[in-house]
């Protein structure tokens, strides 16, 4: 595969509309809960997420911790405790026993600004959050956790536009019931390409069979590699070689590596390859969650 032929298509129009649809969502809130995918820890975040989050404090939960390694992933927590100063929260969609400690936190980032209004002389409230992240980390199972055991939805409040809806978490917190997306941004393939692996890029702006590809030569490249040379049974990690192990033939006896793109996708996706981290621990993060 040729590498410089693999490029994820972008939409700039789409992107400035999810910025601004983001940004009008944060006027509304005292804290940000940001999800991230445990496989891209660095990845699925946002370049410059402190600019656009402004001075929201920030909680971090890093999602699908499933289908992760569990001792890399206690590595990760530990890094990004570090370099970002946040609270790192790991969750997945099968528990909820880490909700109660989202809850807590979310409360206690909040309550300097709770603290700023009742000085003016204002009353007490709840404070306010949404969830954040990038397409398909899982912020809608966050807030479907989150809101769970608690359906009153308390709708408009005063001062607040109409469209959005909230959720009495407990008496010290209400949700946005809906998601904030982060938009992906489109100069940084390396970062794009990951984030197609795990399908947070719409599968319209790039070739399966080159995604495929590329995520094959990425675990090649690293400690999985035999691990998945001896799921697909092969000793080379190419779409073709793993055609011709599976036997997936087109009418005319060629490989039908387009089948098998999609396999392997769906293979990696499902956990079915192993648990992988894909990022590098070794990079840097400097998004710090406190404004300075």
């Amino acid at each position: 595969m040729k590498k410089d032929k693999l490029h994820i298509h972008w939409y700039p129009g789409h992107i400035a509309k999810a910025e601004r649809q983001l940004k009008e969502k944060l006027s509304l809130v005292d804290v940000v809960i940001e999800v991230r995918d445990a496989r891209l820890p660095l990845s699925s975040s946002y370049t410059d997420i402190k600019k656009l989050l402004g001075e929201k404090p920030r909680l971090l939960l890093l999602n699908k911790a499933d289908l992760v390694d569990k001792d890399e992933l206690k590595k990760w927590v530990q890094y990004l405790k570090e370099s970002t100063k946040c609270s790192v929260i790991i969750t997945d969609a099968k528990g909820a026993k880490d909700l109660a400690q989202v809850v807590k936190l979310a409360v206690e980032l909040a309550e300097p600004k709770v603290q700023a209004l009742m000085a003016k002389g204002l009353l007490r409230r709840a404070a306010r959050a949404m969830v954040v992240g990038m397409p398909n980390v899982g912020k809608s199972s966050v807030i479907n956790k989150l809101t769970k055991s608690s359906k009153t939805k308390i709708g408009a409040k005063a001062g607040v536009t109409r469209q959005q809806q909230w959720v009495r978490i407990n008496p010290k917190l209400d949700l946005l019931d809906t998601p904030g997306i982060i938009p992906t941004k489109q100069d940084d393939q390396l970062q794009a390409v990951k984030l197609a692996f795990v399908s947070s890029v719409s599968e319209n702006a790039y070739s399966p069979e080159l995604v495929a590809q590329a995520l094959l030569d990425l675990l090649n490249n690293g400690k999985y590699s035999q691990q998945v040379k001896d799921y697909y049974k092969t000793e080379v990690l190419t779409l073709s070689a793993i055609a011709e192990s599976r036997n997936w033939l087109l009418k005319a006896d060629s490989l039908d590596t387009e089948r098998t793109a999609k396999y392997v996708l769906k293979d990696f996706r499902d956990g079915r390859l192993g648990k992988f981290i894909l990022d590098d621990l070794n990079l840097s993060e400097d998004n710090n969650c406190s404004a300075e």
